[in-house]
């Protein structure tokens, strides 16, 4: 009898320790993230002093098929951010072979899409993009290759992605604030506010990537 006993409480003591162990990891939500989250020097001074509750801002711009792209057009949609120029032979190629690899990994879901801005709109028209495109089997309707007015372009990077230091950094002496020249990606949920950076020229940071796009799309 207290062989029995005795088992009966292991067993009671094991079982749950047991699932405890055993049981699917639940992951935290992925953060959302705000001006006062990213590095000072890459957020415009008026949005410095926002604690929560940045958006992406709406835009305007032309695709690599020369046709009218708007912001609303992904509304409710995942996006995944680049700013490069077609000409570049550095860190663009490796990141857009990274963009290639995340279009395969989500390529049948219509809710995630692919964004690349142009840092040189002078050289990059959609003529050209639109090569750059079939050279990087870019598929239309999911990989985006914008263009347009150079001050938009760049008022997005500073104003919304926070991939370009403020226009008062060149009065620095900083050269690098008038040329976006960066290897990050930006995750944006369907709700248009920033949820990651993932630098796009390392291959276990856009595998993250890949994996966070599918945990915001279970949120």
């Amino acid at each position: 009898m207290k062989k029995i006993l005795s088992l009966g409480l292991l067993m009671l003591v094991l079982v749950p320790v047991a699932y405890y162990f055993n049981k699917p990891s639940e992951e935290k939500k992925l953060n959302v993230l705000s001006p006062m989250d990213v590095n000072a020097e890459m957020v415009d001074p008026e949005l410095r002093n926002i604690g929560r509750g940045h958006y992406i801002q709406a835009f305007e711009c032309l695709d690599q098929e020369n046709k009218t792209f708007n912001s609303s057009s992904i509304q409710g949609k995942v996006w995944v951010v680049e700013y490069f120029f077609a000409t570049c032979m550095g860190i663009c190629p490796i990141m857009n072979a990274q963009m290639q690899r995340i279009q395969a990994a989500h390529l049948k879901d219509t809710n995630v899409v692919l964004l690349s801005f142009t840092v040189d709109p002078d050289q990059d028209t959609p003529e050209a993009l639109g090569l750059y495109a079939e050279k990087h089997e870019a598929i239309p309707g999911k990989w985006f290759f914008l263009t347009g007015e150079k001050s938009i372009l760049y008022e997005l990077a500073r104003k919304s992605f926070f991939l370009l230091k403020p226009a008062e950094a060149k009065n620095q002496g900083d050269a690098g604030s008038d040329f976006i020249h960066t290897n990050n990606f930006v995750l944006i949920d369907k709700d248009k506010q920033i949820r990651g950076y993932y630098d796009g020229t390392n291959t276990k940071e856009v595998d993250a990537l890949i994996h966070d796009i599918s945990r915001l799309k279970m949120e």
